[in-house]
């Protein structure tokens, strides 16, 4: 579940305290990964932002008029 969340095989292997990444990709190799689909927010200051990565969204980019863009999987 934590890979599928985040994505990221050298963190669920540090969660998971596997020497070899080898282990890791056992208990990742087999799941069945959906879509991604994300919820996006745009905060137009820093407190809106600051608001949405307490909720667990996590900052894409700035735009080129100032609008800062999340994201958050669904």
């Amino acid at each position: 579940m934590e890979y599928h969340r985040t994505r990221d095989i050298k963190h669920v292997q540090h969660l998971l305290g596997h020497k070899n990444i080898m282990n890791t990709d056992v208990y990742t190799h087999y799941l069945e990964l959906e879509d991604d689909e994300y919820i996006s927010k745009i905060a137009k200051t820093a407190e809106e932002a600051s608001q949405l990565v307490e909720a667990g969204f996590d900052y894409v980019c700035t735009a080129s008029d100032g609008l800062m863009i999340f994201k958050k999987r669904k």
